[in-house]
């Protein structure tokens, strides 16, 4: 087992797919974070899922110049 990454029997108990493609799928729809590998297979960090993952920051508002803000 790795460290690091989930295992492809751990990702298809998390998906349900076993098609790469079906895999890819399903992670995007949970809005589970992961990359691709060299062969196409999805890749998974051990910790998104143990839910040791940090919390992306908020994402900043455009700067507006003050006469322009809405009232």
């Amino acid at each position: 087992m790795s460290a690091t990454f989930l295992e492809q029997t751990e990702i298809y108990e998390l998906t349900g797919r076993k098609l790469k493609s079906l895999q890819v799928a399903a992670l995007k729809n949970m809005g589970i974070p992961f990359f691709i590998n060299a062969i196409g297979r999805p890749v998974v960090l051990r910790k998104t899922i143990e839910g040791r993952a940090t919390a992306a920051p908020p994402e900043k508002t455009p700067w507006v110049p003050p006469g322009l803000r809405a009232k």
